[in-house]
């Protein structure tokens, strides 16, 4: 892809982003997520491999689907009510609609089939943008119609995509996927706070970001995108590898790492609002997750030579770890002690 190709790609999704988030009509924030769709595709498929072909065509019908489904949503809430407002979404039915299209769009469960597929046919870097950057305009819609959604309802989707987020990250093998169902297991800790607490979503929307980018941009700093590659990374970047445990621990939400405060906050609030059970089952589900993340560290760290795998072993590597990797692993890290700060 020529670098003319791909900065217009990058500005229209910086554009269909900004669209979104900024409008306050539906029309508008409908035209920003089809920018960001089209925009998106040519990234997915620029390898011209059919996996990744395929991933592309998957990616372009949920996503239509998913933009129809929010559109009819619109009109319907329009027709009964005469308003076009996106704050304003007061029909029963067109909530119900709104809530189905958002999560085809974030790929929360039941409508996650699409994600772990698409994430597998996709560059390493095409990939972050999907679990981070193409995330962000759903979950501001979902931020801001959240008053007007069923909160039952959002509360067992949620538990059901961290149950099968966890569940079916279990026995892959391929890195992508299974940074795939970490996200569709994070989306369901998101989707159970936002009727209570919409401002702990897109906090916890934040700091998975932060720590997804680490992840994805120090695996693609050593080119490995399965577990039996990983196994041979320690030999050639002994420092980066140290850092990537660090960070899987960090998106596990073990403390003292940052992905333990939003965790925290939410275990905190649902139970403020009477549903110590929610908080119980989500929180033992997220086991299943912590399973898979060790996993990973496990086969990125301490599975030293000799060990059984088929690859070759590869050159130690003296090249400095980039300074953007390096910013982020500190920030995915270390920032609990300023919990105070986000309490008050």
């Amino acid at each position: 892809m020529t670098p003319q190709a791909k900065l217009i790609f990058t500005s229209s999704l910086i554009l269909g982003t900004t669209i979104t988030i900024s409008s306050n009509h539906w029309i508008t924030a409908w035209a920003g997520l089809e920018i960001n769709t089209l925009a998106i595709l040519p990234l997915i498929a620029k390898s011209h491999h059919p996996r990744a072909i395929e991933a592309a065509t998957k990616y372009f019908l949920t996503q239509a689907t998913a933009s129809a489904l929010l559109l009819f949503s619109a009109m319907m809430n329009a027709w009964h009510t005469g308003q076009w407002d996106i704050t304003q979404l007061t029909h029963p039915t067109a909530c119900l609609i709104l809530t189905s299209a958002l999560a085809m769009k974030l790929g929360l469960a039941p409508f996650h089939f699409w994600f772990p597929e698409v994430l597998q046919g996709s560059p390493l870097t095409t990939a972050l943008l999907l679990s981070t950057l193409m995330k962000f305009p759903p979950m501001t819609l979902l931020f801001m119609t959240s008053p007007s959604l069923n909160p039952t309802l959002l509360t067992y989707m949620a538990i059901l995509s961290t149950a099968l987020g966890g569940w079916m990250g279990l026995n892959q093998t391929q890195i992508r996927k299974i940074l795939a169902f970490s996200s569709i297991s994070h989306l369901g800790w998101m989707a159970i706070i936002v009727s209570y607490h919409p401002k702990l979503t897109l906090l916890n929307f934040y700091l998975y970001s932060l720590i997804t980018a680490t992840v994805f941009l120090t695996l693609n700093t050593i080119k490995t995108s399965k577990l039996s590659t990983l196994m041979t990374t320690w030999a050639k970047t002994p420092a980066l590898s140290t850092m990537l445990l660090l960070t899987l621990l960090s998106l596990a939400g073990l403390p003292p790492f940052t992905g333990f405060l939003p965790k925290w906050l939410i275990i905190q609030e649902l139970t403020k609002q009477s549903m110590a059970p929610a908080a119980t089952t989500i929180s033992l589900l997220s086991l299943l997750s912590l399973f898979f993340y060790l996993r990973l560290a496990y086969c990125a760290t301490i599975t030293l030579p000799p060990h059984t795998t088929n690859h070759m072993k590869q050159w130690h590597i003296s090249k400095p770890t980039p300074s953007a990797i390096a910013i982020l692993t500190t920030t995915s890290t270390m920032l609990l002690p300023i919990s105070p700060l986000i309490l008050t």
